[in-house]
This record gives structure tokens, C-alpha cells and sequence, in this order.
């Protein structure tokens, strides 16, 4: 061999198979394909855990775009999925094998996947701590947490590209947590029914989300009672009138045909567990499920959750 002539280095193989690397203008990337590969790999490994699934894009949106967009403006509600087709959002989400690869399979660009909150049997609530507004999410919690005298159980972590946490809770089976931002402090979001967290594994433009060392293995920790508390919306303001059930009653009445749809059941819970602790619950069962039926939901549907608010207040008691 001539001298000074160098010999390559002999590149080690990827440790998944199906995980190679390539390389554009110096820097490390995944193709395309090969990261919806491995998106749905760990979409699959996701659903093993009874979690239900979908395929994101590299914005961290849906992948799959809504088969109704080109409709004319819909007469009745909003189709969640009940056209049989493909690209209705979180409602796609599904723990079903066969399922997830046909939701890839109608998603090849698809590089992440999300992980659809308050489904059965985990009822999943997301913490999403950011970072991106500046402010110590992470502190504010803490502050919370002492405030609220309670604390934060061990569970699932995932960071985030951007620095940040998203803290995997459990809620009860018959409590609908609604989403929101920035409403228990400044970075704090969070996701509940109708909402997703990001995977671990997924790839997006801003990079790659993963599992916190020492946490991957954990089962998602039941939701702190104080914690969940703070969950639920406050009442609005209201000047209520008078009722059989007294004044507080109707205003209790009031807040629950406020409701629109994703927050019927989220606002008829709170309400119930109001006029328990207020010891008028049996005497506004009734206005309440009308007020409910007013709403959209069924009578079962709405006699459910009071009777679910009546057992969490007794459990406090």
C-alpha cells in the first residue's frame, strides 16, 4: 500500500436496522421514509401500553388531512369520524395494530405520533411545562404544588426539543379534563379530552421527543385529587335568580346550559359537585340533567356524572 495514503474508517453499523443515517451538507438527518418507520414503531409500542394512537407531521399537527375539507359547510355537528374515512384528528386514535399501520400507510410522510388523551384505560392527562414563553414552568408548579399541598408522583417524562417537559397523569374513568394553556400558570398547558401529547420517538422540525432516563418503563401516575381540582374550569360570573334549589342552585343550573360542545360534561361534573358540597345535590339532580339534556348530552349520560360527583364530594367528606 503506497505510503500516506489514509484508510477510511470502516462505519459502524446503526444499532436498528431500520434507523440508518444520512447525511445532507455535513449534518446527521433520518430520511423521510425512514423516520415514518420508526414513528410507527413506536406508535405500535405505544399501543401495547393501551394507548391510543395517531400519525403526526413534522409540525406536530395530524398527518392525515380531513377527508371533509373540501365539504360545504356541514348543517349538523361535525363528523368525528363517523364517515368511516380516514383524517378526522384525534378521533382516528386507536390502540388497534391493523389500524395504526393503515393510519401510516395513509400517511407516508408522517414522522411522530400522538398519544390521545382521556381515552380508556389510562384516561390520560398531559402537564405540558414549557419554556418557550419565557418563564420557569417547572417552578411554577412546584409553587402550585405547595400552595395545593400536593405532589407530584413519579411517572412518564418526556422532553421536549425545545427544553421543555410533558408529565403523563391518570385521571378517573368518569371525569372529563378539558384542555387549556396558560390557565394554571404562565408555560403550564394542559392536555385533557380532545386533546394529545407528542410521543417519545417522534421526530419533528424542531427535533426528536424522548423518554426522561428512568422513566420509560413507569405506568402514568394517577392525577394528585388537589391537582385535578384545579383542572376542572371555574364557574363563570353570573347573577343568578331564584329557583327551588335556592339562588346558588340556578346559578349552579345556569353554568351548565352555558356549556358548548367538549365542555358539557366538564361543566355539568363541576357544577354537581358544587351543590354536593353545598348540600343541595339530591334537591338539583333534576334541574341539572335537564339543564344537560338542553345541552346535547343523554339523560344516562348526564345522570352518570352527577352520580360521579355525588361519590368523589362523599369520598372527601
Amino acid at each position: 500500500m503506497p505510503r500516506n495514503v489514509s484508510v477510511p474508517a470502516r462505519r459502524t453499523p446503526s444499532p436498528l436496522p431500520f434507523f440508518e443515517h444520512v447525511y445532507e451538507n455535513g449534518a446527521m438527518a433520518t430520511t423521510d421514509r425512514q423516520a415514518t418507520t420508526l414513528a410507527l414503531a413506536h406508535a405500535l409500542s405505544a399501543a401495547e401500553r393501551g394507548l391510543a394512537v395517531i400519525p403526526l407531521s413534522r409540525t406536530k399537527l395530524p398527518a392525515l388531512r380531513s377527508p371533509h375539507h373540501d365539504d360545504p359547510e356541514p348543517a349538523g355537528p361535525p363528523c368525528h369520524g363517523e364517515c368511516g374515512r380516514f383524517g378526522h384528528g384525534v378521533h382516528d386514535a386507536s390502540t388497534d395494530p391493523a389500524r395504526i399501520r393503515a393510519l401510516f400507510a395513509a400517511a407516508p410522510r408522517a414522522t411522530g405520533y400522538g398519544i390521545a388523551c382521556g381515552l380508556p384505560p389510562h384516561h390520560l392527562i398531559g402537564v405540558d411545562l414549557d419554556t418557550k414563553t419565557g418563564t420557569d414552568a417547572r417552578a411554577a408548579l412546584r409553587e402550585l404544588a405547595l400552595r395545593h399541598l400536593f405532589t407530584i408522583p413519579a411517572t412518564v417524562v418526556v422532553l421536549t426539543p425545545s427544553g421543555g417537559r410533558h408529565l403523563w397523569l391518570t385521571g378517573p374513568p368518569d371525569v372529563v379534563v378539558p384542555n387549556s394553556a396558560g390557565r394554571l400558570a404562565p408555560g403550564i398547558d394542559i392536555r385533557g379530552a380532545g386533546g394529545y401529547l407528542v410521543g417519545p420517538g417522534s421526530r419533528t422540525d424542531h427535533g426528536a421527543y424522548a423518554a426522561a432516563p428512568g422513566t420509560a418503563h413507569l405506568p402514568p401516575a394517577p392525577c394528585p385529587p388537589a391537582l385535578l381540582r384545579l383542572l376542572l374550569p371555574p364557574p363563570r360570573a353570573h347573577h343568578p335568580t331564584p329557583a327551588p334549589a335556592g339562588g346558588h342552585g340556578q346559578g349552579l343550573v345556569q353554568f351548565v346550559l352555558a356549556a358548548h360542545e367538549g365542555q358539557r360534561n366538564t361543566r355539568l361534573f363541576w357544577a354537581a359537585c358544587r351543590a354536593y358540597e353545598d348540600g343541595i345535590g339530591p334537591l338539583l339532580v333534576d334541574p341539572l340533567v335537564a339543564a344537560a339534556r338542553t345541552t346535547g348530552l343523554s339523560e344516562r349520560e348526564a345522570r352518570a356524572t352527577i352520580a360521579s360527583a355525588a361519590r368523589m364530594t362523599a369520598h372527601r367528606s
